[in-house]
């Protein structure tokens, strides 16, 4: 079936006596234009290998299988698998598979070179998703994944402004970030009650800055903005005295009134270095 004639959400849920589960946080997209933009900006060619996560009603994987060599398609929900068994099930480069993408692994069908990965996240658990393909990220070509706005812009933002956070420092340390488009709301049955985002990351290759991140890096960038408006060594207090906090900054020619927004991810890592080098020190 070509993709421009794939049935709408609504239709395919009439036809099969289903409805979109809110608990699941299902929102299906029935643009067609909005669908094969996404499936453009993920760049795929004919010997890439494609993992799709939350398949969903398959009309994003109908364009998918049209871009590339081999296209595997992960979704939850069994009553959803039998949908697209019936509607994609005899394309050779289609491998459907009943999975939860929380527990997915990504080694398994990387065949020894990194896979594409492409979905609409469910928005309930998107940051553990992304979180959970950054500690794949060896296995990882580059992801286009769609999100929540808010969310989006946060992973994307620099640092200085009001939507840096912990996700955009944990996230740019490991993989270069970029918006490849806005989706409103009108482009999913059922509506969603926010706007979504597609943002695409690469990790970075041969990168040893990115791919050494030392111990209590999490920890301390989750702490620093845990009280953004306050100062480094009064935000991290629960984890090192002010005085040590103090001096880690000095010796990265940093101000000790400095701020987390202000800080780069690199300069995240060095922090978290020169505070283990204070505390061994005698």
């Amino acid at each position: 079936m070509l993709a421009v004639d794939y049935p709408t959400p609504a239709a395919l849920l009439r036809a099969h006596g289903l409805a979109a589960k809110k608990s699941w946080g299902q929102n299906f997209l029935h643009d067609r234009a909005v669908i094969a933009r996404i499936a453009d900006a993920a760049r795929l060619g004919p010997d890439d290998v494609v993992v799709e996560i939350g398949a969903g009603l398959g009309a994003l994987t109908s364009e998918l299988v049209a871009r590339a060599g081999r296209v595997i398609a992960v979704e939850r929900d069994r009553d959803l698998v039998a949908v697209l068994r019936e509607q994609l099930g005899e394309i050779e480069n289609l491998e459907i598979v009943e999975a939860n993408a929380l527990t997915f692994t990504l080694a398994d069908v990387a065949d020894g070179e990194p896979v594409h990965v492409v979905g609409n996240l469910p928005y309930h658990i998107s940051s553990p998703l992304l979180f959970a393909l950054l500690d794949q990220r060896a296995h990882l070509a580059r992801a286009t994944l769609m999100l929540q706005r808010e969310l989006a812009e946060r992973i994307v933002a620099a640092p200085g402004s009001r939507t840096y956070g912990a996700p955009s420092v944990m996230v740019q340390q490991h993989a270069d970030v970029a918006l490849a488009l806005s989706v409103g709301r009108g482009a999913f049955t059922p509506a969603p009650k926010v706007d979504s985002s597609v943002i695409q990351f690469a990790p970075r290759r041969g990168d040893a800055a990115a791919d050494e991140t030392p111990d209590g890096f999490a920890e301390l960038v989750r702490a620093a903005f845990a009280q953004r408006r306050k100062q480094l060594p009064r935000a991290l207090s629960r984890l090192h005295a002010r005085e040590r906090v103090i001096a880690a900054l000095e010796s990265l020619s940093l101000s000790p009134t400095v701020r987390a927004e202000s800080l780069s991810p690199a300069d995240f890592v060095a922090l978290t270095r020169a505070l283990d080098t204070t505390q061994s020190a005698p």
